[in-house]
């Protein structure tokens, strides 16, 4: 066993890129990480990493030498994982995910499985920007959009669908717009986090986009003033659908322009690597895409840079 955690530690510092990154993530001290891997070397008779003061980078035997290190670590937890589906949820796992969808949807799909598993421990950072997984040792995030090119693995799990609404107040005031084009004569609440912010996107009957220029008094940057400020009766908004499916079917928010295709989003599970993930944290995508209820969206693939 000794041997596994010294291959694990070097794994470890392979990825964190520091003793001390690894010791943090590891819960031992940078002294003890430093011994297993000079430990690995001294057996080995490798040189695995070049250190300086500032920085530390695998030598080119220390390349080939993770590789095969992998290989007998995932070989190690297969076979720990045998008969264990029971336990997969244990442990911790640290997830971000945007604000929106984590409140409505995420943090009640967690509590139901805490509630089933508690041995697991799930901490929930919920912002809009794009964490740094590696970085900031996360160990998953759920992302809504296209994805840029990285290194990262995504798996899509589910969609994000947009709705136009306004209250009632509102459209007895004005009217309910028939067509996108009817927006340019109707006050719009418009979403800073837009780019253009006064340009909504829909589809027409066959399919093909239509863009409405939008004006409006109102522009914010976060999702649930804009569910206020509809509430409010400020005008129409574009948002989210898990944002006000609650106020649509209380009628307090009316949806608008039914008939035209609204904007959908994939949604993904990105995590640092298709190999050695955790079991906790393979099992937690699937209750994340089980609660979601988009289990048609799955596709796996690797996001590579160019």
């Amino acid at each position: 066993m000794s041997d596994i955690a010294d291959l694990e530690t070097f794994a470890c510092v392979a990825l964190a890129g520091s003793f001390a990154e690894a010791a943090r993530r590891l819960g031992v001290s940078p002294a003890m990480v430093g011994r297993r891997v000079q430990s690995l070397e001294d057996r080995y008779g490798l040189r695995l990493v070049e250190r300086t003061t500032r920085s530390l980078r695998l030598t080119e035997q220390g390349q080939e030498f993770l590789a095969q290190a992998k290989r007998i670590i995932e070989g190690v937890e297969a076979l720990a994982d045998i008969g264990q589906a029971k336990e997969a949820l244990k442990g911790r796992v640290r997830v971000s995910a945007p604000t929106t969808l984590g409140t409505k949807k995420l943090t009640g799909i967690f509590a139901g499985v805490i509630a089933r598993a508690p041995t697991l421990t799930i901490e929930l950072s919920l912002n809009d920007r794009k964490v740094d997984l590696i970085g900031e040792s996360y160990d998953l995030a759920i992302r809504v959009g296209n994805l840029p090119a990285s290194g990262l693995v995504a798996r899509r799990i589910g969609t994000y669908h947009f709705v136009c609404c306004a209250s009632p107040d509102f459209l007895a005031r004005y009217w309910a717009p028939e067509a996108p084009a009817d927006l340019t004569g109707l006050p719009c609440i418009l979403n800073l986090n837009l780019q253009p912010r006064d340009h909504w996107h829909f589809l027409d009957a066959s399919g093909q986009p239509v863009s409405a220029v939008v004006r409006g008094a109102l522009e914010l940057d976060y999702d649930e003033a804009q569910r206020m400020a509809a509430l409010s009766g400020a005008g129409i908004v574009q948002v989210p659908l898990h944002l006000v499916e609650e106020d649509l079917s209380r009628g307090t928010l009316i949806e608008v322009l039914a008939s035209w295709g609204q904007p959908q989003l994939p949604i993904h599970a990105v995590y640092p690597s298709r190999r050695y993930v955790p079991l906790r944290v393979t099992a937690l995508i699937e209750v994340i895409r089980d609660g979601l209820k988009d289990n048609g969206c799955t596709q796996e693939s690797v996001l590579r840079q160019g």
